[in-house]
Formats: structure tokens, C-alpha cells, sequence
């Protein structure tokens, strides 16, 4: 049995803003042991970069307890490195020079840092590149120099948040294959590996175990075991079924309405938040599903045919629940007869299906009540993110608000004036409302 690196007991992470306690992260427990490679995947906002600086000493827990190698982990941890999603060089210094600055950080000799760093730079495909700058290699070769200079510290423990997601596809699978080179070959100190990605199918095919999260409050819902011998296809059976399951423990069911669109603004209880998605491409979605033949439709395989991440199809999909256009079970996804209309109407049937739909989320029926009422028909964006700040954290509340403009914009409800930051009703839109509202 492999010995334990890492626990997390019972953690939790909260965030106090104008008053209000917001949790992030809530009693959450994870065993990290030797030889694993741990993928932790969920939604936006679940939680996953911040578990990683937990881990990694950068931030303390509200609650629970870090073990590490048995002990509590008080500061940062010196056997634990963190490579994040963007290539963080410094520009001023060769890439040698950049590898050379975490030896340095820890007092290692200039002549000893020199070797370990050039020895590095050859280990990860750079031979020749030491006096290079940043701006004249790639970004595929930056994020390299990135990995080598967390390796020259010889982390026990490997910390990636999102480290191909800055690269084009091809760049971001030649790296792939060349850190599992190093890790399966055993070329790299690092007893364990701890990945946060967005890509569903980039997990299963470098990873010993799946971490699932959801959001609002940040949890584990799932620790799936991938037991696919390297290296792995994606045209197996078997690495289809564990892509497919873990998009289904993602993706979930559909609830019901209530569930779905939650307590108003401005009551007790919470209300679902927007997921963070354009208009055209959630009726992109719409037609795609439409056209394909057969009812349901693997969420999985719609990813690689909409050129999409698996975060963002999700955050579609749950625009899709929300606004009863879409159905989710099993990690399948079918049209509801709405969102067959919507797909098979024309432009002006479609905003106007649409508008119906935003009328009855928490949002959007508060927006147009308090224009409807307000003197002026017009209401400062101010007021709505105070609102807003009611029941969103306030990192989440910009987004909130952004989504909301352009959903809005596309079914017409109302107009947002960016110079004046003002939401307003023009006076033939008013009397519409007034109709609706009766």
C-alpha cells in the first residue's frame, strides 16, 4: 500500500464581503498518496485553484487541518510546487536564468544552480535553448521552462492549476505527453501529482484518480479510479465510459424549475446564478442537438465536435437546464419541446422565446419589476449589483452582471447604456412589459 503524502480534513474556506460570509470551499477531506497522479475537475467557482494553494501553504484554511506526512502544514510548504495556467517567466531573464531563480530562492550555490538548471532544461526537451529569452520561444516551450523550474526545487509534491489551457491544441499535447514521459519514467523526483483541469478528457488520459467538485459551496461529489494501463486511447471503450461517467456526475439531473431558478432577489435562500455563456452560442447548441439524429445526446462527445473545453459545454448545458431548452440524465442531453421550437424558429421567435423564459428567472423578473416602477424606467447599474451582492460573492457579482446585459440585450427586455451605466426601458418596450405583467 502506498504511504500517505497529503490530507485534507474537513476544510473549509469562507470569504466575509460587506457583511456577508461566503463559502468557498466546505468540509472537505481528500487523501493524496505515493505514486498517484490526482486530476480534480468541476465547474467554475467550485473551488479548485483555491484547494491548491491550500495545499500548496500559499493560503490558510478557514477550518480543518493540512496534513503532510503525518504533521500539520503551517505556512508554505516546502515539499509542495505550484505551476500555474499562465508561463509566469520573467522577461528580462534567459531561460536558464528563469529556472536558476527557484534555486537561488533557496540558497543554492551559483556553480551547483547552473548545472541543475541546464541539466533541467535538457531533461524537458530545451537543450540549447538555456540563453534564449521568453519572447523567443513559444508557448509550448515557456510553459517547459515553467515545469523545469518547479522540478529544480525536486517537489515530493507536484501542484498544476490548468497548465496546458494557455496552449494551442497541439503544443498542449506534445507537453502533455512529455510530463507523463517524465512521471512514468520515473525521471522526475515528484512523488505525486495534483492537476486542477477544466478538460474532462485531458484527466482521464493522465490520471490515476478524478476528483469531482461542485460549486455553492465547493465539495467532493466523486474520487473516480482511472485503471487504464499507459498509455491510453481515446477511442477505447473503457476511456469513453470513465469520459462519459465523469461528465454525467458533472452535468448531474435535471431538477425541477423551483430548484433550478431558486429564491428571488431580495428573499431569504439562494438563487441559482447565470451560468457565464453567450446567447449565441447557447442557441448554437440548440441547433447542433437538433440536427443530430436520435433523441439524447452524450455530452461527452459534443465537446470535440463544438471545438468546446468541458467547462464551458457544462456551463451551456446548465444555461440550457435553467431555461427549459435542455434536459440532462446520465450524461445525456435532449431538447425539451421548447428548445426543439426555439432551434426550428426564426430570429425574432427565438428572442421572443427567450424573453419569456429570463421572465421567470430571480434576476431578470426583479430587473424588470423595479424598472417597470422606477421613475424614468431607468435604474443605475449600482443598484442592481447592490442587489446582486445580496447573493453572490462580490468576484461573481461583474460576471453576473455581464451575462445578464447580454442575455437581456438578445431578447430585448431591456437597454444597457455602457457611458452612463444604466439599465432603462424604451417607452414602446414599457408599454409591452406593462402587458405581460397583468
Amino acid at each position: 500500500m502506498n504511504q500517505s503524502l497529503l490530507e485534507l480534513k474537513e476544510i473549509s474556506q469562507s470569504y466575509e464581503s460587506g457583511g456577508r460570509l461566503f463559502t468557498a470551499i466546505q468540509a472537505l477531506d481528500l487523501c493524496v498518496t505515493e505514486d498517484n497522479f490526482i486530476s480534480i475537475v468541476g465547474p467554475t467557482g467550485c473551488g479548485k485553484s483555491t484547494l491548491l494553494r491550500i495545499i500548496t501553504g500559499l493560503q490558510k484554511p478557514s477550518t480543518g487541518q493540512v496534513l503532510y506526512r503525518g504533521r500539520a502544514l503551517t505556512g508554505v510548504n516546502p515539499h509542495a510546487t505550484l505551476v500555474f495556467q499562465t508561463f509566469a517567466l520573467f522577461p528580462w531573464l534567459t531561460l536558464q536564468q528563469n529556472v536558476e531563480v527557484a534555486l537561488e530562492a533557496r540558497g543554492v550555490p551559483t556553480l551547483t544552480r547552473e548545472k541543475r538548471a541546464i541539466e533541467l532544461l535538457d531533461r524537458v526537451g530545451l537543450d540549447g535553448f538555456e540563453n534564449a529569452y521568453p519572447r523567443e520561444i513559444s508557448g509550448g516551450m515557456r510553459q517547459k521552462v515553467g515545469f523545469a523550474r518547479a522540478m529544480a526545487v525536486e517537489p515530493e509534491l507536484l501542484c498544476l492549476d490548468e497548465p496546458f489551457s494557455a496552449l494551442d491544441v497541439l503544443s498542449a499535447e506534445l507537453l502533455r505527453g512529455d510530463l507523463l514521459e517524465l512521471w512514468l519514467g520515473g525521471q522526475i523526483p515528484t512523488k505525486a501529482i495534483l492537476m486542477v483541469s477544466h478538460n474532462i478528457e485531458e484527466a482521464t488520459l493522465m490520471s490515476d484518480r478524478i476528483v469531482v467538485m461542485q460549486k455553492d459551496p465547493g465539495r467532493i461529489v466523486a474520487d473516480l479510479q482511472i485503471d487504464l494501463p499507459h498509455p491510453r486511447s481515446a477511442k477505447d471503450p473503457k476511456f469513453i465510459e470513465l469520459v462519459d461517467r465523469t461528465y454525467a456526475t458533472l452535468a448531474g439531473q435535471t431538477a425541477p424549475e423551483h430548484v433550478e431558478v431558486g429564491k428571488p432577489l431580495g428573499e431569504p435562500g439562494p438563487t441559482r446564478t447565470l451560468p457565464d455563456v453567450t446567447t449565441n452560442k447557447l442557441v448554437s447548441l440548440m441547433e447542433h442537438l437538433a440536427a443530430i439524429p436520435g433523441e439524447r445526446t452524450d455530452l461527452y462527445r459534443l465537446a470535440p465536435e463544438l471545438k468546446l473545453n468541458s467547462d464551458y459545454l457544462l456551463r451551456l448545458t446548465e444555461a440550457a437546464e435553467m431555461l427549459r431548452f435542455a434536459e440532462v440524465s446520465h450524461g445525456d442531453i435532449f431538447l425539451t419541446s421548447l428548445g426543439e421550437t426555439l432551434a426550428e424558429a426564426s430570429i425574432l421567435a427565438r428572442k421572443e422565446i427567450f424573453a419569456s423564459r429570463l421572465r421567470r428567472l430571480p434576476l431578470f423578473k426583479w430587473l424588470l419589476e423595479r424598472l417597470h416602477i422606477t421613475e424614468g424606467h431607468r435604474i443605475d447599474r449600482e443598484v442592481v449589483e447592490a442587489a446582486l451582492e445580496e447573493k453572490s460573492h462580490p468576484m461573481e457579482v461583474e460576471r453576473q452582471i455581464e451575462t445578464a446585459i447580454n442575455w437581456g440585450r438578445y431578447a430585448e427586455l431591456f437597454v444597457y447604456d455602457d457611458n452612463t451605466k444604466t439599465f432603462y426601458i424604451e417607452p414602446s418596450e414599457d408599454r409591452a412589459d406593462e402587458g405581460l405583467m397583468e
